[in-house]
């Protein structure tokens, strides 16, 4: 009976192998595993737009911040007094060309202009009037004066008003011709004061868009991480202050062998557990599909010359989408490793 324990002990780990090995081989027709695969999520660098000085961090290294939340103020005086620099200059702007409430200095003087180029207008039809009045004169005078029935004196008088009736009649068109010019050069100077106007109100729009750079909030919720700013240091345009780490916006990247990849489709149930929680299963689908191997997007991709090629498994990054909402007990965080198990579909 001793002799026969070893034998026993044997079968029963042969038996064990063996159905291990059979429910390893059924697993592994139905899923596609692999333990190279990782939390990733996109990192965001909160920069400044503009220069300045710092009044305010109100927040601290691995602190968690919703959307809309205050990160980081900026010393806003000389962008406020750019804003009302902008504004005064809109107002002198404004007084010049004139607005929907009062009229301006230049949109008076185009319409006393345009007045004046009116009664010119009306002076030569008068004008015009008192000439054909003289020429008609004129006419019959000197028709009466070849028949000596008017004196010589009254001649001369009707050729007078008919030479002072056309001087007039001159002088009025030209005093039209005048005030159209006036015209003209109001026109003209109202025009650039409308682009005046447009000038100052960009530039108060820009002033007004610096000015809430000042204050930078937090795009989404997410986790600070690497603050390196302090109340009262200087910081420039494009400067990192600090990093936002996502909570909710994350997904799983699985590295899959390129000799599995043909089975794994989009749509694809998937479970995976994470290195810090092994107990816990998380779920998720098959997103996307990257469209080429890890090894391409290598900063020195390989290149396998003729002559000198050595065959290697490639890895095909597949995205998968992580089933929300996450126990709050068992964060996920991007770069935690993980253990990805696809069931396949096809």
């Amino acid at each position: 009976m001793a002799n026969r324990t070893p034998l026993i002990v044997v079968s029963i780990v042969a038996i064990g192998a063996a159905a291990w090995g059979v429910k390893t081989l059924l697993y592994s027709r139905s899923h596609v595993v692999t333990d190279n695969a990782q939390v990733d999520g996109r990192l965001l660098p909160i920069a400044s737009k503009v220069q300045g000085f710092i009044l305010r961090v109100p927040v601290e290294d691995n602190e968690v911040v919703q959307a809309g939340d205050t990160l980081l103020v900026l010393d806003a005086r000389d962008l406020d007094a750019r804003v009302a620099q902008a504004r005064a200059d809109l107002d002198a702007a404004l007084a010049m060309s004139g607005s929907a409430q009062r009229a301006g200095q230049l949109t008076a003087q185009l319409a006393a202009a345009e007045a004046t180029v009116a009664g010119a207008s009306a002076m030569i039809q008068s004008a015009e009037v008192s000439l054909r009045k003289a020429a008609a004169d004129l006419e019959r005078t000197r028709g009466l004066a070849a028949k000596q029935i008017v004196a010589a004196q009254q001649l001369d008088a009707a050729q007078a008003a008919y030479d002072a009736a056309n001087a007039t009649l001159d002088a009025t068109q030209r005093n039209k011709l005048a005030a159209e010019a006036l015209v003209g050069a109001a026109t003209a100077a109202l025009t650039g004061a409308d682009a005046r106007v447009a000038a100052t109100r960009a530039a108060l729009a820009t002033a007004l868009v610096q000015q809430g750079w000042t204050v930078i909030l937090s795009p989404m919720a997410a986790i600070v991480t690497k603050r390196t700013v302090e109340p009262g240091g200087l910081v420039q345009p494009g400067q990192t202050a600090m990093t936002l780490v996502p909570v909710e916006a994350i997904w799983v990247t699985a590295n899959v062998k390129e000799t599995r990849l043909g089975r794994v489709a989009v749509g694809d149930t998937v479970e995976f557990t994470a290195d810090s929680y092994l107990d816990h299963t998380f779920r998720g689908t098959v997103e996307s599909i990257s469209p080429a191997t890890g090894a391409k997007f290598a900063l020195l991709p390989p290149d396998n010359a003729t002559g000198n090629f050595t065959k290697v498994v490639q890895n095909i990054p597949v995205r998968i989408a992580i089933a929300q909402p996450l126990d709050p007990q068992y964060p996920l965080r991007p770069g935690m490793s993980v253990d990805v198990s696809i069931r396949i579909t096809n």
